[in-house]
């Protein structure tokens, strides 16, 4: 598959999410959620998961990286605890419920990855290494 329409998408998602509008970032953080295998995305998804004017863009960013669940989405969350604050710990913690309390499959996979991710050095996530936060 080509990826020229998908680094496309990617920029134009990620001029969205530097809008002053937290409607624009929270739908960025959403949409670029699909995204996040691409080394471009990252770094924007991780700076949406801890928006510093509004925590519906954190919340909305988390969500969509977690409804991939998927390793990549997975890996920026699950980084996002080492640096956040007290309430962008709390709205990724309450994405966290939302998306993993339906099914206990579910759950079982995103801590299968996470245990995964404790040993891995993704240097595309900020932070450092990955770990589930202690609350799943």
């Amino acid at each position: 598959m080509d990826s020229d329409p998908r680094r496309a998408a990617v920029v134009a998602l990620r001029e969205l999410g530097r809008s002053d509008d937290c409607r624009d970032r929270a739908d960025a953080g959403h949409s670029l959620a699909g995204f996040a295998e691409m080394q471009e995305a990252v770094e924007p998804l991780m700076a949406l998961v801890l928006d510093p004017d509004d925590s519906f863009v954190t919340r909305r960013t988390a969500d969509g990286l977690l409804r991939r669940k998927g390793r990549a989405g997975l890996a920026i969350v699950a980084s996002a605890p080492a640096v956040a604050n007290d309430n962008h710990a709390d709205w990724i913690r309450t994405a966290t419920v939302d998306v993993f309390s339906i099914s206990s499959d579910d759950l079982d996979e995103a801590l299968r990855l996470c245990e995964e991710l404790s040993g891995d050095t993704d240097d595309r996530v900020p932070g450092g290494p990955v770990g589930c936060p202690r609350a799943w």
